[in-house]
């Protein structure tokens, strides 16, 4: 099948998902549900539905429980509202992408607050040596200056200058 056409597909099926879970599905299991996402296979035969649960792991347990309890009555309006001879079975999965971006925001705080306490740390802090320990050719110059000598010491160049 075309893949413009499995994407358009796709995108009513979670439409017609949304709307059920809203207004018509009314088992008392059902958590605070969002539809994130709906991908249908290639022959159409198959779409997995995305869903995030606002909620602790008991009542994304019983969002599941629900949700296929009412799979059978939403799979019939999903054929009814999209006009498919065969209407794709249904797989709800648990979308954990908001789960993981809340994790890594979490990180990234953690991050930010150890860079201010290592920046609060090193505030007034003073090097223990000089404050650019490498030697230049120049300084190899002066230094062979000063000791009358000739030629420099033969020391490699910084790479830096």
């Amino acid at each position: 099948m075309d893949a413009a056409r499995a994407r358009k597909l796709a995108d009513r099926i979670q439409q017609v998902v949304a709307e059920m879970l809203e207004r018509r599905i009314k088992d008392p299991r059902l958590g605070f549900v969002t539809v994130t996402d709906t991908r249908v296979t290639a022959d159409l035969s198959d779409a997995t539905v995305y869903y995030t649960v606002f909620g602790s792991e008991a009542e994304r347990a019983d969002t599941a429980a629900a949700l296929e309890s009412a799979k059978g009555i939403i799979r019939s309006e999903v054929g009814r509202q999209t006009g498919l001879r065969h209407t794709p079975g249904l797989t709800f999965v648990h979308d954990p992408l908001p789960d993981s971006a809340r994790h890594m925001n979490d990180l990234f705080e953690l991050a930010k607050a150890k860079d201010a306490e290592i920046a609060r740390q090193a505030e007034g802090a003073k090097f223990a040596g000089d404050a650019d320990p490498y030697r230049f050719e120049e300084d190899l110059d002066a230094e062979a200056a000063e000791e009358g000598e000739d030629e420099p010491t033969g020391r490699a160049e910084h790479p830096a200058r």
